[in-house]
């Protein structure tokens, strides 16, 4: 059977430079970890077809345990039918795709609080920056890559610091208080979608959009829809119709024979790179630091 090692776990990489994700030239992937037990680092290389991985640090044994979660075992691309020639072209193509689960919650969720109105750009150098200098070394041989701070060491994090990286008060406050209720917002891996997206939406600043970008990687949902992104609803939308102005509404309707995998159609989608030609100005980058 088909399996795609990079496509199945690039989403969880925050931008090219991210200290907690690299890839070797021979496509081996690495992932730096803050688990339960502590900071493990995991290596992962598809050897024709079958995995091999190694870990390191207190939380090697957990990445070990959970490695067939992440390489998406729990994942049933059977469940998907494709209802567009586009979407059935796409998953032809692309059948070594799972949808890896992290079953780590708070390290998808402050990434994602982390690209709240934000270009990409600006939050994946936010998070670069806060990871070289709050979190630490990661276990083992890989050079220059960094864990995540603990809960406490995201809530301790200086008011100054926050604001070199470009990270805004409403942002970092959001991030404080996810990380002070740390241990509740973990639980939400266990949950179904709507009993995890409730939970995490009971802190102040963390809304649909953040909760399905989380859930997405945490729980390896494959109906979590990202609702509020600036340009999925588009995408979507003159991928499957041509139409260039589709709103969430209009993406939910496309998406509704989908019920149950809509998420794993939008992955679909955007994998086909069809996307509406650019007529407005990209998104701004404000700099808080020099404000």
């Amino acid at each position: 059977m088909a399996y795609d090692l990079g496509r199945t776990l690039g989403v969880l990489a925050r931008g090219p430079g991210d200290p907690a994700y690299r890839v070797d030239p021979d496509g081996s992937v690495w992932r730096a970890s803050r688990t339960p037990e502590g900071p493990g680092t995991l290596h992962v290389t598809d050897r024709g077809g079958r995995v091999h991985a190694e870990a390191w640090g207190p939380g090697a044994d957990r990445l070990l345990e959970t490695l067939p979660a992440l390489l998406g075992a729990g994942d049933d691309p059977g469940a998907f039918t494709p209802r567009h020639r586009l979407v059935h072209e796409a998953h032809r193509r692309h059948q070594g795709l799972r949808l890896a689960r992290t079953g780590l919650v708070l390290e998808s969720l402050i990434p994602s609080v982390l690209e709240q109105k934000v270009t990409a750009d600006e939050a994946y150098r936010a998070w670069r920056l806060l990871l070289q200098q709050h979190g630490e070394p990661a276990p083992g041989p890989a050079p220059r890559m960094r864990v995540m701070p603990s809960p406490q060491g995201w809530a301790a994090i200086p008011s100054w610091d926050w604001h070199k990286a470009g990270v805004d008060g409403k942002r970092s406050a959001t991030i404080i208080r996810a990380a002070r209720v740390a241990a509740r917002l973990e639980e939400a891996a266990a949950m179904d979608d709507v009993q995890a997206s409730r939970r995490l939406q009971a802190v102040p600043g963390i809304g649909p959009w953040t909760a399905a970008e989380t859930l997405q990687r945490s729980n390896g949902s494959p109906d979590a829809v990202t609702v509020g992104d600036l340009h999925l609803p588009k995408i979507i939308g003159y991928a499957l119709t041509g139409f260039r102005g589709a709103d969430d509404k209009a993406m939910l309707d496309l998406l509704t024979p989908y019920e149950g995998q809509r998420h794993r159609a939008c992955r679909l989608i955007l994998l086909t790179g069809r996307t509406p030609p650019r007529r407005a100005p990209r998104f701004s980058v404000n700099d808080i630091r020099t404000l």
